[in-house]
């Protein structure tokens, strides 16, 4: 066979191997995609005996209810398995029957791209709305959200710090389309904030250091802001299409 022929017929085997390693990832990634479909909002034997408790399960809206209302506006759906804000603009922001006061959450979102959303924690209702009363634990579209503060910081009090690889504020995110997991820990010595594993910072709810931040934010002509130590735990609906699963708590006795 002459060296040309070769050089083809490697090409091509080359070309067939590229192919089929490529088919491999995909079945790979679907595999794990199923898997984790499979599980998803299910607590394993480990989880129950810690106390966790799932706060959605992936077929009804129950335990939930709009800011202020009895019900849940429409914007809101189960759609494969999820807790979807479909419609922004009829969705509002939705929240726990139950109040809860220290505990680690863990919850799986899926944002659309420009999305912002966020978790609000110890809300109650003195406010005109959820961020009036509850910090949030922003969650966005890093890369095109036009709302600057990025996901997993505390909205406008603390963000994480620069990322020595980068040179760049933390950011641990994946990229819109794929599921994030995040988690917030709150006992009365320290808060802390995880996005995909990685924890961004802590702060202490109450101390010198919070109250000095809150009163330099928009928050400090808030007069019920950070004041609760018990609350609903709320899922924002009104900046852009979001799907959340796993959303599940683990209370947490104060010391």
């Amino acid at each position: 066979m002459s060296s040309h022929w070769s050089k083809i017929s490697l090409a091509v085997v080359a070309g067939l191997l590229l192919v089929a390693g490529s088919r491999a990832v995909s079945a790979q990634a679907i595999t794990r995609q199923t898997t984790d479909d499979a599980t998803a909002n299910t607590l394993s034997d480990e989880e129950q005996k810690a106390g966790w408790k799932l706060l959605f399960d992936g077929k009804t809206l129950t335990g939930w209810h709009t800011f202020k209302r009895t019900d849940v506006r429409p914007g809101w759906v189960v759609k494969d398995g999820t807790l979807a804000c479909v419609d922004p603009h009829n969705a509002g922001d939705r929240c726990t029957n139950d109040q809860y006061s220290w505990y680690e959450l863990s919850v799986d979102y899926n944002i659309s791209e420009a999305g912002n959303s966020g978790i609000m924690y110890h809300v109650t209702d003195k406010g005109g709305a959820v961020w009036a009363t509850g910090p949030e634990f922003q969650l966005e579209d890093n890369q095109k959200a036009a709302d600057k503060i990025r996901c997993g910081w505390l909205y406008a009090l603390y963000q994480p710090p620069l990322d020595p690889a980068t040179g760049k504020t933390l950011d641990a995110t994946k990229p819109v389309g794929q599921w994030n997991t995040v988690r917030l820990v709150l006992t009365p010595e320290k808060c802390e904030h995880y996005v995909n594993g990685v924890k961004y910072f802590e702060y202490v709810l109450g101390s010198e250091d919070f109250k000095d931040r809150v009163a330099k934010s928009k928050f400090g002509k808030m007069p019920d802001f950070a004041k609760s130590d018990t609350g609903y735990i709320a899922l924002q609906g009104d900046h852009g299409q979001v799907a959340f699963r796993n959303i599940k708590v683990r209370p947490i006795e104060a010391k």
